[in-house]
């Protein structure tokens, strides 16, 4: 098992990592010292052996991909046997030295008017706990989510949904959250061509809910109401989610069309992941990760739907928007950078573009769609920040709501 601190690495440390690396969110935790509060709220499912409750944390991960060359992935992608990426190349103004890499999407580079749209599933897993726990994104939860299905909120939350996007007062047009990020990570290129630059979700299609049995012994379901929570959460060990996912869920749907040259997105509904184990305390808890295997390249992403409200700086698609994000701009989990970290959920040093890293539990304003629900998306960093200066975002930002105003300080 790895320290949590090591999963904060080097550019060198990452290509001798395992393929499973631990991202962590350096959130505050709370710790509730009143007795009478745990006698008040004990738990109905699986036990904690703690004499004292501590918020749990919430982490983010990557399986990034191994074993393919960048030769062959440009071949890939331009056989289109997978989703559509670019290739960029810079100097970095941070340290002098080169650095490539590629993204979902067109080039913002070549006059910033291209238009790309990656066919994406969403797939709604209902999980089954050894322990009779029950998470479906697609049943009604009228306490924790009174607004709607899970399912029903995401498919019509700002992740899919396009809808009018500002920032710093500058309208980056109508566009689905993610793809206002990548235009705005990019404004000095791109706004000069009016709304022509897009990299979207779509077609978007949801299919039927899939059921996973969790394995004995490989998940636990806990009550929240301890940590000033709603309902339940349920606790899956990680490598039993991925191997699910990987070997079993995203092969058996293939007749459904889910593949290399799509994304899945794989909801979940209050389901997070220990590395390894269920406990809701010790080694937990992962909201949510992307992840890339194979050639053709398949890239993916399980993400939970939080209604729960444990996790510090967290909402209901702000794991969405963390995840999605990555995807875009790091949709092999292999593009390098200079050494930044001690920021975000990030103890010590780490060289890749994860863009939701530097600023896990920094929440973006929130957003209220025509149904009428408030959205909360995570704040993303910039390109730039991770590179250069000075900042290709939109009003010269090194994020998407100003959080950063600078690019990323060296990291020792």
């Amino acid at each position: 098992m790895h320290e949590r601190r090591t999963i904060a690495k080097s550019r060198s440390d990452r290509t001798k990592s395992p393929t499973l690396r631990w991202k962590r969110v350096a959130w505050s935790f709370v710790l509730f010292v009143s007795a009478g509060l745990s006698l008040l709220s004990p738990r109905l499912f699986a036990q904690d052996t703690q004499s004292a409750l501590a918020r749990p944390q919430g982490y983010y991960k990557v399986v990034p991909l191994t074993g393919v060359s960048a030769e062959a992935m440009a071949a890939s992608v331009a056989g289109a046997t997978t989703i559509p990426m670019w290739r960029y190349n810079i100097t970095a103004s941070r340290d002098g030295h080169p650095y490539t890499g590629m993204m979902v999407g067109r080039s913002p580079f070549f006059h910033g008017a291209r238009t790309t749209n990656v066919p994406t599933f969403i797939i709604p897993l209902k999980v089954h706990m050894p322990d009779g726990g029950v998470f479906d994104p697609s049943a009604t939860d009228s306490t924790c989510s009174p607004s709607g299905t899970p399912l029903n909120l995401f498919q019509n939350s700002p992740i899919i949904t396009p809808v009018d996007i500002s920032m710093g007062g500058i309208d980056i047009g109508t566009a689905q959250y993610v793809d206002a990020f990548q235009r705005a990570n990019f404004w000095t290129d791109v706004s000069a061509t009016g709304t022509r630059y897009h990299s979207t979700l779509g077609p978007v299609t949801t299919l039927a809910v899939q059921t996973f049995n969790v394995p004995a012994g490989k998940g636990a379901t806990y009550t929240t109401s301890q940590y000033g929570g709603c309902g339940k959460i349920g606790v899956v060990d990680f490598s039993t989610m991925d191997n699910y996912v990987t070997g079993t869920l995203m092969p058996a749907l293939a007749g459904s069309g889910v593949g290399p040259t799509n994304f899945p997105i794989i909801l979940l509904y209050n389901v997070v992941m220990g590395d390894p184990g269920v406990s809701l305390t010790s080694n937990c808890c992962i909201l949510g990760y992307h992840g890339a295997g194979g050639f053709p390249a398949q890239t993916y992403s399980p993400m939970d739907y939080d209604t729960t409200r444990i996790f510090g700086g967290v909402g209901n698609t702000s794991i969405a928007a963390h995840e999605v994000g990555e995807w875009m701009d790091d949709p092999l989990g292999t593009n390098p950078t200079p050494a930044w970290g001690n920021i975000g959920q990030v103890t010590g040093c780490q060289g890749n573009l994860e863009v939701g890293d530097p600023l896990s539990g920094t929440l973006f304003p929130s957003i209220v769609m025509p149904n009428n629900v408030t959205y909360e998306l995570q704040e993303l960093a910039f390109f730039s920040w991770f590179y250069s200066t000075p900042s290709l975002g939109v009003n010269g930002w090194f994020s998407d709501h100003q959080t950063f105003t600078n690019d990323a300080a060296v990291c020792p």
